[in-house]
């Protein structure tokens, strides 16, 4: 499921991003995506690909990835974002939430770290 109202447009800094043809209130799911669940083994493939910066640690453990479909790779990464994501291990999918109103034509942002606050360097600025 994907809300109806959110499209794919490119961004001037960050390639392509997340954004919304109308206002969208706080705490409302605007996606859920199923997921493809990985070994460890795989993983260690993918991160010698451009697809690292697309998937996902996975499992209560991390010991596995996932790479999620729908619009969810396309998310921007931001330390103040407007939606969070959540990661459902038993039904193997990731919903997107938001955290507060969104406004039309505002670009959907969620923090890589997991935590929607969560201000700790992402992988791509801490020089990983």
């Amino acid at each position: 499921m994907i809300f109806p109202s959110l499209y794919i447009e490119h961004t001037a800094q960050k390639g392509r991003g997340v954004f919304t043809r109308e206002a969208i209130e706080a705490h409302e799911v605007v996606e859920v995506a199923p997921v493809i669940v990985m070994s460890k083994e795989d993983r260690a493939h993918l991160d010698k690909t451009l697809l690292h910066d697309y998937i996902f640690e996975w499992g209560e453990d991390k010991n596995q990835c996932c790479m999620a479909l729908g619009f969810v790779p396309i998310y921007n990464h931001s330390y103040n974002s407007n939606c969070e994501y959540f990661m459902d291990y038993e039904e193997d999918i990731i919903f997107v939430k938001t955290v507060r109103r969104i406004e039309i034509g505002e670009e959907l942002t969620i923090n890589y770290n997991g935590d929607w606050n969560d201000e700790n360097k992402v992988w791509f600025e801490a020089g990983e």
